[in-house]
């Protein structure tokens, strides 16, 4: 059962695009198309990643974010497989992919927009038959130490296997993870180390790793993220958690400094013209 939510509208009276697409409980009768970016966007055509599947869970249902272009479910399913495999692993759980629709969201994310995002649990399944309630109620858990400069015991060479096969798929653009955990692997990996590009460092991200796919090919309405810079990153990385072990001193405060404007709530004008047709569509 989905929740109904009221619309809100913004300072210009427009309702605010979330409410819009949150409203939404399937996806578009139409051609899979992602349009915009991953922070301003919308998908047509989303396919739902069935609840349960051989290696895979979706979590919290209650969200109904287990949507996405099909090259996202089809990355899932392939990476669930290898995940599988790997000793104490059953597969994947998953978190949030993106709303039937995509777009802004409801509630947390700015990115997942596009049907192109999809969080991955660092938890280990250990079994691929919760019920409803359970998804709800289970929680990953933490992999860091030392507010993110280390990895703490729960991390496993699992962990790297997985993420190395997430970042050698060619559809992947980049993937978030904490500092400490980009250190690690970048301290352990002994063979081709090329893939390490594609693991940045992010805050938070310690519950789960993010994955970003590129727009799919002859995706005219997607814009990809810049390329990572060259290289494997690792000594990026290690500035990161240079600083979380010995923070720099603060900048000095400009009193004269006008505050920061609120963040504005997008509404459909705001987001690529196709979203309009995506919201509209059966």
């Amino acid at each position: 059962m989905f929740l109904v939510f009221c619309l809100t509208s913004t300072a210009s009276g427009e309702t605010a695009a979330k409410q819009l697409f949150g409203a939404k409980p399937s996806g578009s009768d139409q051609k899979p198309a992602p349009f915009g970016s991953y922070a301003k966007g919308c998908v047509a055509g989303a396919v739902q990643l069935p609840e349960t599947g051989a290696t895979w869970q979706a979590m919290r249902l209650s969200r109904n974010r287990n949507w996405g272009h099909p090259e996202t479910i089809d990355f899932i399913e392939k990476l669930s497989r290898f995940a599988a495999k790997q000793r104490g692993w059953d597969g994947l759980y998953i978190g949030d992919i993106s709303q039937p629709r995509g777009g802004p969201m409801l509630s947390g994310h700015r990115s997942h927009q596009v049907g192109l995002d999809v969080d991955i649990w660092m938890l280990p399944p250990e079994r691929l038959d919760l019920n409803n309630r359970q998804r709800e109620n289970l929680s990953s858990i933490s992999m860091r130490r030392a507010n993110g400069a280390y990895v703490n015991s729960s991390w496993t060479p699992q962990h790297h296997a997985i993420l190395r096969a997430a970042a050698k798929d060619k559809r992947v653009a980049r993937i978030f993870v904490f500092p400490g955990a980009k250190v690690q692997m970048c301290n352990d990996e002994t063979g081709d180390r090329r893939w390490l590009r594609k693991i940045r460092p992010w805050w938070g991200h310690h519950y789960h790793f993010h994955v970003r796919l590129k727009c799919p090919k002859g995706a005219r309405g997607c814009t990809n993220q810049a390329a990572p810079p060259k290289g494997d990153g690792c000594a990026d990385a290690q500035t990161w958690v240079n600083d979380i072990l010995n923070p720099p001193p603060p900048k000095p405060v400009d009193p004269n400094a006008p505050k920061p404007k609120p963040r504005r709530e997008y509404t459909l004008s705001d987001l690529p013209k196709q979203c309009a047709s995506v919201l509209q569509s059966n």
